[in-house]
Order: C-alpha cells, then sequence, then structure tokens
C-alpha cells in the first residue's frame, strides 16, 4: 500500500516544485512519510500521510483515494485537506486567512487522532523546510508565499 501510495504520488504530483523552489514536490511528500514511519504509524497513516496533498493540489478526487486506497485511508486525506469549496484547484476561491482558520478549528476540535498524526507530520516538514530556507535567504523567504510574514507567523 506505501509503494502503491508513492507511485499514485508521483505521477499525480509529476511536474510539481516546492513553492519558490526547484525542489520536487515529492520531496515533501516523502518527508511527511519518514516521520509518520518513525513515529511507529501504520501502513495506513503512512499512506495517508504520502496523499495528503494530492486531492488539495491535484486533479484526483476523494472518491478516487478511497476507492485505491480505502476508507480509513480516504477519512485521514480528507481530514488533511481544505473542503472543495475553499479552494478552487490553482485560484483558490477562500482567502488565505479563512482557509488557514479552518484548518485550525479542524485539528483543535474535531480531528481525530490519526488524522492528527497526519497534519502534524505536514506541518513539521513544511515548518523545517522554512526554517532551513530562513537560515540561507533571510526575510526574501516570505515573498514566495501567498500570505506575508505576519500572516504565515500567526499561523
Amino acid at each position: 500500500m506505501v509503494f502503491r501510495a508513492i507511485k499514485f504520488v508521483a505521477e499525480a504530483h509529476q511536474g510539481q516544485y516546492r513553492k519558490g523552489t526547484n525542489i520536487p514536490y515529492i520531496s515533501h511528500l516523502m518527508n511527511v512519510m519518514k516521520i509518520l514511519c518513525e513515529t511507529g504509524c501504520d501502513k495506513e497513516i503512512i499512506t495517508a500521510g504520502i496523499l495528503h496533498d494530492v486531492v488539495e493540489d491535484t486533479s484526483v478526487t476523494i472518491d478516487q483515494v478511497e476507492r485505491i486506497f480505502g476508507k480509513r485511508v480516504a477519512f485521514m486525506v480528507a481530514g488533511a485537506s481544505e473542503p472543495e469549496h475553499m479552494r478552487g484547484g490553482h485560484y483558490e476561491t477562500t482567502s488565505w486567512r479563512l482557509r488557514k482558520q479552518h484548518t485550525i478549528e479542524f485539528v483543535s476540535r474535531k480531528a481525530m487522532v490519526e488524522q492528527l498524526l497526519v497534519s502534524c507530520a505536514d506541518k513539521l516538514d513544511n515548518a523545517e523546510a522554512i526554517r532551513q530556507d530562513y537560515l540561507l535567504k533571510g526575510d526574501k523567504l516570505w515573498e514566495r508565499f501567498n500570505a506575508p510574514k505576519a500572516d504565515q507567523q500567526w499561523y
């Protein structure tokens, strides 16, 4: 299941890079996978970690994830994804702050432990990438994001 998920996201995220870098996006997904593996998570949680952005950032639907990887994996991926009405592919239909506020509300009030594991591994890798880039680029780093430094710090 884990290796099928790696192959699946490699194809789905083909041509995507980490924001403002030349680093293939799949590196983030592999980092999330590594964190979940090192934490001792089961294969379905690890699979959900690999797939956590596929619905939000590609044309893959949550129904496809469920059909291929099962209900539990789809449940975790849905928990890590912004609701469909708040996103519009590459053209976000809801403001960045409202979408992030939704995420905060979800993880603090509604998420199940397995969804929190996926979300925390995602946020941990994102924070580490920002830390490393900040050491290299300083405040220029914030220019690559949709929201300014102050909003990123709030989140």
